[in-house]
């Protein structure tokens, strides 16, 4: 895995893509075993293989955004976050280049769920005809736990847990410490998450099962992620409402 582009631009001439890819990571607390940037590189290489398999103009991950429910966790600091109008302005920014270059398409490859603000900017960015997808959603999420066989729910792994572990076992194994093996943190009842953060619900930064986390998982979880992407892509270039089944 590459966390940044390789192309030149003599590549990206060569290939006149018309779509832009741009991962959206985060700088958040994971517990001990996984590293602060792991929805970074997470979102980096989804993004590499769709944008391998389909000729997309690959672009370098935001590495920090809206992590402000990671904050003040006691024992676990690190996390650094901006403000959603910040993250809003620099991928407005970024589409702003991009048709300045012809490139009126983006892809938002998003690999942390505390980015709500990122659903509102493809929203509003879609009122005149498809020009924003963001990716993955929640039906692909869980139709990647299916296909990989993961023990635990889309809801009850949340962070840090059997999902994002596996993947990072698959593509990064040296990052993965081998505390992820007792890091198993179960918390059904997270009504007020936004208000009260996650410190209220987890003592160890993690909600979910790492345990159960193999690198076979995070092959087929990634590929099923993969497969999924092309029905979005023809939404974006078509304007087409075909989508996958739910799983």
């Amino acid at each position: 895995m590459n966390v940044l582009p390789q192309a030149t631009a003599a590549d990206v001439a060569h290939s006149s893509p018309r779509v832009a890819v741009l991962p959206v990571g985060s700088f958040e607390q994971h517990g001990d075993h996984l590293p602060l940037s792991t929805d970074t590189l997470i979102a980096t290489t989804i993004t590499e293989q769709i944008c391998d398999r389909h000729g997309l103009l690959r672009l370098p991950p935001v590495t920090i955004s809206c992590s402000h429910e990671h904050e003040d966790m006691p024992g676990l600091p690190g996390t650094v976050s901006i403000s959603a109008t910040t993250l809003t302005a620099v991928i407005d920014d970024v589409r702003r280049s991009l048709a300045r270059a012809g490139i009126d398409r983006l892809v938002l490859v998003n690999a942390h769920g505390g980015n709500y603000a990122l659903a509102n900017l493809a929203q509003e960015a879609n009122v005149a005809g498809p020009a924003v997808a963001l990716f993955p959603g929640a039906d692909d999420w869980r139709a990647a736990r299916a296909e990989a066989g993961l023990a635990s729910s889309h809801s009850a792994d949340m962070h840090g847990g059997e999902l994002e572990t596996s993947i990072l076992l698959h593509v990064a194994p040296d990052a993965v410490r081998e505390t992820y093996a007792r890091n198993d943190h179960d918390a059904p009842d997270r009504g007020h998450l936004t208000l009260l953060g996650m410190k209220a619900f987890t003592p160890n930064g993690i909600i979910g099962f790492p345990s159960e986390a193999t690198a076979a998982k995070g092959a087929t979880a990634l590929d099923t992620l993969v497969d999924r992407f092309a029905h979005y892509l023809n939404a974006l270039l078509a304007g087409t409402a075909s989508a996958p089944a739910h799983a």
